[in-house]
């Protein structure tokens, strides 16, 4: 139970530090803090409780997130001036707090397009998916042909054409982990529900090439799936041309899809944070938690990622994680990721952004705590490499990096047919094919950019709405938009730039 206070929010009673509600100026005094501040501290930051002697650990949710540098008094601000990582070492206790929620036997439909393969999508759009960035200027051609020749008009059940291009594909390996990676990407992508039909463009002579990525099995059963090369086909003029005609035989297919009532079993949410703040561990992330629950009492799958967020709160999930081999995996790839940290020259704690740092937040254990929250209380069911495709239902974990865009292209790939995205700073982004719900963690910033945010969580603080109830509201935006209601960024028009396959590996 939260205990609030005009200015000021205690987390845990065993906390050492309280985080400040509002700007305190210095002489004021702040809930749970017995003397007045020293300091101006600034809202979203953390304030002293009582004394923290240098190489303490200073206790935030009950956790740690770091050891203090110097000694810190009462009253005094926390944050990078005397707030360090220290030494990090976790209990992993794999499967100790893994408790099933209770199933909901409520039978709650969206209405989807269920698709040859039983999947079933909240959009319907013709995907332009390109094997490397040689190709991405014709696939942007064809698709500004498409729109300008306006044929689109004749399909009404089409929501659109959309260009997926990136900067690879060539210039790399054809064997090692990054080509492997960038594989699963676009497998994941051409395969996706969301997409009604598929125009495969590729260069020729480039590495990924189009004749592996459709290999001899049936990538996608109906005849919806169409690829061609520059170089075969005779240059752009003649690609364009003949992408086209394609795209035109392809929307006679994806016309004939309707929507119809589908099990929100079939609905699968990626999970995401951005632009975080000192909020989003008290308000946004924790009702996104509840809303995912709440999804998997249902029998839908929601996907946490973000490796390099969960740093420092791994072992709160290897607890939930349905066996000893599923928390080892999740494991595995932190190691990874220390060890790929390590040898790039960089260090786990570089994760937290200026921004996330204006915004109060200190140390990666401090971010990841609050980022971890958004996985809410289910068990964890599997751990699935980057693009890989989740085929259990429930709560699972997609390694991935922090970056969004590069993120959450991973869960799409995985499967993701809907994108829950919260923010504290106020990022702005959208993910087509799949739509992307914002949630704002306060209220002040909420107020600026309400017209990018889909929902306030801020009220949790500012008008005492209940966690339960905004994870409630969560879930119930989360149907609506899977049936066809347009979230704030695609009536934005946002997702032309934000498909960002991880590259990782040499570029040669």
């Amino acid at each position: 139970m939260l205990q609030t206070y005009a200015n000021s929010i205690l987390l845990n009673p065993g906390d050492n530090v309280v985080v400040a509600l509002q700007d305190i100026e210095a002489g004021a005094n702040a809930a749970f803090v017995d003397i007045p501040l020293p300091g101006q501290v600034l809202r979203g930051h953390k304030i002293a409780r009582r004394p923290i002697s240098a190489g303490e650990n200073v206790i935030r949710y009950g956790q740690i997130i770091g050891q203090a540098k110097s000694d810190i008094h009462p009253g005094e601000h926390v944050h990078v001036h005397n707030l360090g990582m220290g030494d990090h070492s976790q209990d992993y206790q794999h499967g100790e707090a893994c408790i099933p929620l209770e199933p909901i036997t409520e039978e709650r439909t969206f209405l989807g397009y269920r698709r040859p393969t039983g999947k079933a999508g909240t959009r319907n759009y013709i995907g332009i998916l390109t094997s490397v960035n040689c190709s991405g200027s014709v696939a942007r051609f064809i698709a500004e042909a498409a729109e300008k020749s306006g044929f689109l008009k004749d399909y009404p059940n089409v929501d659109g054409i959309v260009p997926i291009v990136h900067g690879t594909g060539c210039g790399m390996s054809g064997k090692d982990e990054g080509y492997a990676t960038l594989f699963r990407t676009l497998s994941g992508y051409a395969q996706h529900p969301n997409f009604a039909a598929i125009l495969l463009i590729g260069l020729g002579c480039e590495v990924m090439q189009v004749a592996d990525l459709i290999g001899e099995r049936k990538m996608r059963p109906g005849g919806d799936l169409r690829y061609m090369t520059i170089q075969q086909t005779g240059g752009t003029r003649k690609t364009i041309e003949a992408g086209l005609a394609e795209l035109k035989d392809l929307a006679e297919i994806a016309n004939k899809a309707e929507r119809t009532p589908v099990p929100i079993s079939e609905i699968t949410v990626g999970m995401q944070c951005g632009g975080s703040d000192g909020y989003s561990g008290i308000t946004a992330n924790p009702a996104l938690g509840m809303a995912s629950d709440l999804l998997v009492r249902h029998g839908g799958t929601t996907i946490l990622s973000e490796t390099s967020e969960i740093y420092g709160a791994e072992h709160l999930l290897t607890r939930r994680a349905v066996s000893v081999d599923v928390g080892k995996k999740l494991i595995e790839r932190v190691r990874w990721w220390e060890d790929y940290t390590a040898r790039n020259g960089g260090e786990m704690d570089n994760n937290p952004s200026p921004g996330n740092k204006r915004g109060g937040l200190t140390t990666i254990l401090e971010k990841s705590l609050g980022a971890a929250a958004k996985g809410g209380s289910a068990p964890l069911v599997d751990v699935y490499k980057f693009g890989e495709p989740v085929d259990k239902k429930g709560f699972v974990f997609m390694d991935s990096p922090g970056f969004d865009p590069c993120s959450v292209t991973g869960q799409i790939a995985s499967g993701a047919n809907i994108i829950v995205f919260t923010t504290g700073r106020g990022s702005v982004s959208g993910y087509m094919p799949t739509p992307c719900i914002k949630l704002a963690t306060n209220s002040e910033m909420y107020g600026r950019m309400s017209e990018d945010m889909d929902i306030n969580c801020g009220d949790v603080i500012t008008e005492n709405i209940s966690l339960e109830d905004k994870g409630r509201e969560i879930f119930e935006k989360i149907i609506s938009v899977a049936s066809g209601e347009h979230s704030k960024s695609e009536q934005l028009g946002f997702g032309g730039v934000e498909f960002v396959p991880w590259q990782i590996g040499a570029v040669m």
